[in-house]
């Protein structure tokens, strides 16, 4: 049920920053059910990545913005357009726009979102821990991910996978702690905020 009483907001901006964690969470837990080895890829991990993934965090993203949060702002709308930037990659060989990107191209675009997501870590560590889990647990997805392709070894690849699962439910935890926290007014998911 719908709470009828809406809930104060100080700056008459929503918070958006459950849509982003839970466009990320729900996104990446469905590629990584795909890489952990359970079903191929397909249009609906594409479609997810394109309209949950990639549009609902760049417009978490805006919205940030307009809260002045720098963090979030860089945050979303980064991961926001990763995953259209992701499908990019794997669509549009197909419609011959382009050659498919080699193996050591994967690499490198792996590796420089894992960098990217480490330095935005260390940001985390002056929010809460569940952005810490999030953030961490997706740094180490990325280089497992670079690992795997280094290696050729599928076996990491389905690691990184099972791990993918768990960032991006943590990531879900994280969303929906923030909307039931909200709309209840007292902590009923704990996401471990930081004392500064």
């Amino acid at each position: 049920m719908i709470p009828t009483t809406p809930v104060p907001v100080k700056d008459g901006i929503a918070n958006p920053a459950p849509l982003g964690l839970c466009a990320f969470g729900m996104t990446t837990v469905l590629l990584n059910i795909h890489n952990a080895g359970f079903f191929e890829m397909n249009t609906m991990i594409l479609a997810m990545g394109i309209f949950y993934g990639g549009l609902a965090q760049v417009i978490a993203g805006v919205i940030e913005a307009k809260k002045n949060n720098t963090f979030g702002l860089t945050a979303f709308t980064s991961y926001g357009f990763f995953w259209l930037s992701l499908v990019s990659l794997l669509v549009m060989p197909k419609f011959g726009w382009g050659a498919a990107p080699s193996e050591g191209a994967m690499i490198a675009y792996l590796s420089i979102w894992g960098v990217f997501t480490l330095l935005l870590f260390f940001g985390t560590l002056r929010l809460n821990r569940a952005l810490q889990f999030v953030f961490a647990s997706l740094t180490i997805l990325f280089f497992l991910l670079v690992a795997g392709d280094v290696t050729g070894n599928a076996g990491i690849k389905h690691l990184a996978g099972y791990e993918g699962i768990i960032c991006g439910a943590s990531a879900i935890y994280t969303g929906i702690a923030n909307v039931l926290n909200e709309i209840y007014g007292k902590t009923v998911l704990p996401i471990g905020p930081v004392k500064v």
